[in-house]
């Protein structure tokens, strides 16, 4: 039985990976003359910060100033695309049911992305984040926490909601964000696969279970839920 729940937000909660690729591909090319692999995509940009990434291109540690300008250039082009894609810049399957299950019940929960914070208040707005989340709680790619598969994240996040990590579940699509979430002690490791195969997570010792859509987490993995009057 757990207390509460975290999910990482790009492949998990809203299925924009492929927006995510086709940008990064486009700046790949920019910073080294060929586009990220699908291979190098799934290794070395999910889950991970923009400096990770743009240090995985250029071979070192870049500059806080380049870091920055890509990044900016980058993000904004990304959330273009969703903008021009109104019909499919959407929570994913199943998503609304549950996190409206997740509210009437008192499950503690929040969100732990290695998005920066243009993109959060982008989500925030677009998705009516607040509707469900205590936006508060939200932990981001603020400059001081290292990307995944780092813990940190996770840490922070399960301490936002004053819970231990192994009481908490955590809902992730990279590999990275897999490896963060163990190496942070969560309890339990839900594997989304969202753009992947299913068989990509079949033999990560880490994954309890592999999801395609929010339907089908069982409910009765969280403690008994307090009902709210409302």
């Amino acid at each position: 039985m757990y207390k509460g729940i975290i999910f990482d937000f790009n492949g998990t909660l809203f299925w924009d990976s492929q927006k995510h690729q086709e940008a990064w591909r486009e700046f790949s090319k920019r910073l080294r003359d060929n586009a990220f692999t699908d291979d190098e995509m799934r290794n070395y940009m999910f889950g991970r910060t923009n400096e990770d990434i743009i240090a995985y291109l250029i071979g070192k540690k870049p500059d806080p100033g380049l870091v920055e300008k890509f990044a900016k250039e980058k993000e904004a082009v990304y959330r273009d695309m969703c903008r021009k894609d109104a019909k499919n810049t959407i929570l994913a399957p199943g998503a609304v049911k549950f996190l409206d299950y997740l509210k009437k019940n008192n499950i503690p929960r929040t969100i732990a992305t290695m998005s920066e914070k243009d993109n959060v208040d982008f989500y925030i707005k677009e998705f009516e984040l607040a509707k469900w989340f205590d936006i508060e709680n939200i932990v981001y790619s603020d400059g001081t926490i290292p990307g995944k598969p780092a813990p940190d994240i996770y840490i922070k996040a399960a301490e936002k909601l004053n819970l231990l990590p192994e009481d908490c579940v955590v809902v992730e699509d990279a590999i990275s964000g897999i490896e963060s979430a163990k190496n942070a002690g969560i309890g339990k490791i839900i594997a989304i696969a969202s753009m992947e195969s299913v068989d990509l997570y079949k033999n990560i010792p880490a994954v309890s279970q592999i999801i395609k859509n929010f339907d089908e987490i069982d409910r009765n993995i969280f403690e008994t839920p307090c009902l709210q009057n409302n």
